[in-house]
């Protein structure tokens, strides 16, 4: 019945800061649509970017920033994301782990975005 993901909505209490370090830390793109909407996108992908005060309907039940918990596929090496990530003084919270993706086993770190959410950059493993 599925066949992929479109899209997903990032709530968030200030669209700037936000979209600053989505951008400016993760390299996503800052696009603009409808009637002044934002979403970031990278690759094939698209977040659409909600302010916790004007959110677009439908909403969710609870509109709440700080709840998601996302995980990226990285096009660079864990080591390069990692000296990236102290570059832009962003603090790691745990990692390099062992997860499991959807397709494959991940070796992962963590941040936080600038609402709280859980940010996970993982690369394929290797494990042997």
């Amino acid at each position: 019945m599925l066949a992929s993901l479109d899209h997903l909505v990032l709530t968030t209490r200030d669209v700037e800061r936000c979209v600053d370090f989505y951008t400016r830390v993760l390299g996503m793109q800052r696009i603009e649509f409808g009637s002044g909407r934002i979403a970031l996108q990278f690759g094939t992908q698209k977040i659409n970017v909600h302010s916790e005060n004007m959110p677009i309907s439908p909403l969710p039940e609870r509109v709440t920033p700080g709840s998601l918990d996302l995980c990226f596929l990285s096009s660079r090496p864990l080591h390069d994301v990692l000296e990236h990530l102290r570059a832009h003084s962003v603090e790691v919270i745990e990692g390099p782990v062992a997860r499991n993706g959807a397709q494959f086993p991940l070796l992962s770190v963590y941040v936080r975005d600038p609402d709280g959410n859980l940010v996970e950059i993982a690369e394929r493993a290797h494990f042997d």
